[in-house]
């Protein structure tokens, strides 16, 4: 089966890698132009453009692609069967969606409807989900909107965060995109609508979506703390001072005010909305280095009554 296969980011990678190594004729690669990034603003390619090249699968990086007549020319006489897009980071145009015979098949990390857009498996755990998983589905000009073709559930560890579990999901939705191409192939996949009333959203994070509301219970701070690693991460601020928190859970129930700190026993605690306790283990203040809640207390010393985010 001929394809075209666009995809930008390390989670777009396994689906890239399974194509070829199951026998797919992956014609092209179509990914994001090479952009500054890191501290140093070094301009780096996308992690689909190297594995392409390990690959020796031929690569363009359009600026644009919606009415970029020499890359519609180029797609069209390649005449692939199916589009795979996992990743890209561009709405798909109309010419893109009606000109493979199988449409233009999608991966999405996560259960739709729930957790269309941008970032679903940040939203999925800083929502407090315990599943979550793979869709593939056909693309449709909407956000997300397209028949589902397949479905695979995977649980979410208490553990996790979006770094962990993200490679899980990725090698997972490349079995799944090669078992959809070969059930479409094969007229063994009945596409299904969305249910509609089922939808939300996983908006692209904001930088903002970090800053840690103490008026939230301890267990939806931890929740978001997890899902939105490693950015915006959770921060506050203690003494006029940034301050991020990089490992805390739930420690049962307190009288502290929310944001209100105190110190048991070398454990840093933190009241929180609903009565709840916010432990935190690990942290970083502005200008200084990871510290452990430990050291934190025995160098800055919180006085009774101090709160953090003022």
């Amino acid at each position: 089966m001929d394809l075209v296969f666009c995809g930008t980011p390390q989670f777009a990678v396994p689906t890239l890698e399974a194509l070829v190594h199951e026998g797919f004729r992956v014609r092209l690669v179509v990914t994001q132009p090479d952009r500054p990034s890191g501290r140093g603003q070094e301009v780096a390619s996308p992690p689909v453009k190297r594995m392409a090249h390990t690959l020796g699968l031929p690569v363009i990086q359009p600026e644009k692609i919606k009415n970029n007549q020499e890359f519609q020319e180029q797609i069209a006489g390649l005449a692939p069967r199916a589009i795979v897009v996992v990743g890209f980071g561009r709405m798909i145009p109309g010419w893109m969606i009606e000109l493979p015979p199988l449409g233009n098949i999608n991966l999405h990390a996560s259960l739709l409807p729930k957790y269309r857009g941008a970032a679903p498996i940040q939203w999925a755990i800083a929502s407090g989900e315990a599943v979550t998983g793979n869709t593939t589905m056909r693309i449709d000009p909407g956000l997300d909107t397209g028949d589902i073709l397949l479905q695979e559930e995977m649980p979410i560890a208490p553990g996790d965060t979006a770094l962990t579990l993200a490679p899980r999901l990725a090698d997972a939705g490349a079995r799944l995109v090669v078992e959809t191409l070969r059930g479409l192939r094969d007229g063994r996949i009945l596409p299904s609508p969305q249910d509609e009333s089922r939808a939300t959203l996983a908006p692209i994070l904001k930088k903002t979506d970090g800053l840690v509301d103490f008026q939230r219970p301890a267990a939806q701070i931890v929740d978001r703390l997890r899902g939105f690693q490693p950015w915006p991460g959770a921060y506050t601020a203690f003494r006029g001072k940034h301050l991020v928190l990089h490992s805390a859970h739930a420690a049962g129930e307190t009288q502290l005010r929310p944001g209100e700190l105190m110190v048991e026993h070398e454990r840093l605690l933190a009241g929180c909305g609903a009565g709840s306790v916010l432990e935190i283990v690990e942290l970083q203040i502005e200008g200084k280095k990871r510290m452990s809640a430990r050291d934190f207390i025995h160098g800055y010393r919180p006085k009774p009554g101090e709160r953090l985010g003022g």
